[in-house]
């Protein structure tokens, strides 16, 4: 799989367990990148979280108790006491060969120019450069840890993700709900802001018409009735949609087979407010009348950037 691929190509971890293992969540990253409000929302989620945890007390708290099986979700970086990459690897690599475990591993990305700007904002100074500037910090540490982001599970990018977007990725994943059956994420995305970097599949819409020419429709949005019409009637529409769809169905049992619980499917166009946001909310109702369940987001209609020039 690609290295910035939220999934990675290991069996999937199953929350629920009925071998007796104790399903264990090691959440782990770059600094910044938001390993706390993940632990908080895995929290929410029914796990028993525990942050900044000595790797010297690692082993000692990954021990099943009797008559219980609460899940456990743990958060270790460099901030953690007596932490090194080596030493986390070899502690990783031991928890792996427990019979009585069922180990996972979360690794929380982000783009160096959003980290130095939360790092900015909240006015924190980084834990690897305390008398320096922060990027240096954050590349000495984004060096360090590409070990242990090649050893993870699971790679989430928290660049353009918001909070609802993390939460309901991390619930896709990780629910505890016995019944949580395959969960289909849609969203529309502009291809000016950069290609999703969280998506398993993508689709370009920029060859259909635009609205983007029409004065009456450039302010509107694919939500619109008038767009959907406009979009819906360029000749190609019809015939992309049915291949669309004809490619999609047959994938998603194979995914199921290979274990993924959670699929992002993203479409795009050069601004992420028309073409897009139509595709993605047809192939989202397409989905649902199919029996999927399945969530929806437009990435460009959500924050400032909804407000510029629509195209």
């Amino acid at each position: 799989m690609p290295a910035n691929s939220i999934f990675s190509s290991r069996p999937e971890f199953t929350a629920e367990v009925d071998d007796g293992r104790m399903p264990v969540l090691l959440v782990t990253g770059i600094s910044g990148a938001g390993r706390s409000t993940t632990l908080k929302i895995l929290e929410d989620l029914g796990y028993e979280a525990v942050d900044n945890l000595p790797l010297t007390l690692l082993p000692s708290l990954v021990v099943p108790s009797v008559g219980t099986s609460r899940p456990l979700a743990i958060g270790i970086d460099v901030r953690t006491r007596d932490f090194g990459i080596k030493q986390f690897l070899k502690e990783i690599d031991a928890l792996m060969t427990r019979t009585d475990l069922e180990l996972r591993v979360v690794f929380l990305d982000c783009d160096d120019e959003v980290l130095q700007r939360r790092f900015t904002e909240t006015r924190r100074r980084h834990p690897l450069a305390a008398d320096r500037p922060v990027m240096d910090g954050i590349k000495h540490e984004r060096r360090s840890v590409v070990p242990l982001r090649d050893k993870a599970d699971l790679v989430i990018d928290t660049s353009q993700l918001a909070l609802n977007d993390l939460r309901r990725l991390l619930k896709g994943q990780f629910a505890l709900d016995v019944e949580a059956s395959f969960a289909i994420f849609v969203m529309s995305f502009s291809y000016r802001h950069g290609i999703p970097r969280e998506a398993d599949l993508v689709f370009d819409a920029r060859f259909l018409a635009n609205p983007h020419y029409e004065d009456e429709l450039r302010p509107l949005t694919g939500l619109d009735e008038q767009v959907a019409k406009f979009v819906a009637n360029d000749p190609g529409f019809a015939d992309f949609f049915q291949s669309l769809t004809g490619l999609i169905d047959p994938l998603l049992p194979r995914f199921q087979n290979e274990g993924k619980s959670y699929l992002t499917i993203a479409v795009g166009c050069t601004g992420g407010h028309h073409r897009s946001v139509f595709v993605a909310e047809k192939l989202a109702s397409w989905l649902r009348n199919s029996g999927k369940h399945v969530d929806i987001m437009h990435r460009e209609l959500r924050g400032p950037e909804a407000t510029d020039q629509k195209r």
